[in-house]
């Protein structure tokens, strides 16, 4: 998402508005016309990326904020639907005219922070290190200690952000681990497999534009499907065969409420002799 609108870096900001949506709102903050008057006239100077958030630098020193969560898009290109349009920001002085921001099921949100909000609510200490930044020693003194699954930990964006729901499972499986090993069992290089694959599975899912599942839902800032769906190992092939050992089929089990797939031959919790 953010390479997607990467090109908005230099544009000025003429407008920014909730878009009319009879679906469930979303988060927009602040309300009103504020936003739209701390926006307007403004200088977008940088596209960032915060763990699985998509964020603006404004030459005010207000950051906007677009927190996509499972169904959100931000788009620079027309969207999947009208009826799901939540917001948009129209540019000028670059070469594209809007963004706009795009949610099915209306569980994201759009925040304009100001650099002390920024730091009080997504600084030090909100949010662990991001996963593409982290040595493997950094992300096994981070978890080593918890006793909770490793699936569940990898979703803890607090200890380590940027890794999602579909990814863990994809990473757990390249690593062989069970997702539900507890993290205080794993060994050290358990940790550097996991760390690894980490790495892999993201860089490669970046380069994908991500992953469009059956659904449609996701797609890239130019309302494209994303290619990293193609090179899924394990996640949603429950019951099909094991793409690295052949041996067994895929399982889908709920681990707090999210769907985990793994291979149980390839990913057996007991050691390997």
């Amino acid at each position: 998402m953010r390479r997607g609108i990467a090109g908005i870096a230099g544009s000025r900001i003429a407008g920014a508005e909730r878009v009319k949506c009879r679906r469930r709102p979303i988060s927009i903050e602040p309300r009103g016309v504020a936003l739209a008057r701390r926006l307007r006239g403004r200088r977008i100077e940088e596209v960032g990326r915060l763990g699985k958030r998509v964020v603006l630098r404004i030459d005010s020193g207000d950051r906007l904020i677009f927190e996509p969560r499972m169904t959100g898009l931000v788009l620079v290109a027309d969207p999947p639907t009208r009826e799901h349009l939540r917001f948009r920001l129209d540019l000028s002085d670059g070469p594209i005219p809007h963004v706009w921001y795009w949610d099915r099921r209306g569980l994201g949100s759009v925040r304009l922070l100001t650099a002390r909000q920024f730091a009080e609510q997504l600084g030090e200490g909100k949010l662990g290190p991001d996963a593409l930044a982290l040595s493997a020693d950094g992300l096994r003194q981070r978890l080593a200690q918890s006793r909770r699954a490793i699936k569940v930990a990898l979703l803890d964006q607090r200890a380590v952000a940027g890794v999602g729901n579909l990814y863990a499972s994809e990473i757990l499986h390249l690593a062989r681990v069970h997702p539900a090993k507890r993290c205080d069992l794993l060994t050290v290089t358990q940790w550097q497999a996991i760390h690894s694959r980490m790495i892999e599975v993201l860089e490669l899912a970046i380069r994908h534009e991500g992953s469009t599942l059956s659904d449609g839902t996701y797609r890239n800032a130019l309302n494209q499907s994303g290619g990293y769906q193609n090179h899924h190992r394990v996640y949603d092939r429950a019951g099909r065969p094991c793409q690295s050992c052949g041996l067994a089929a895929i399982v889908r089990v709920v681990q707090a409420q999210r769907a985990t797939f793994y291979c149980p031959t390839c990913q057996t919790k007991r050691p390997r002799p």
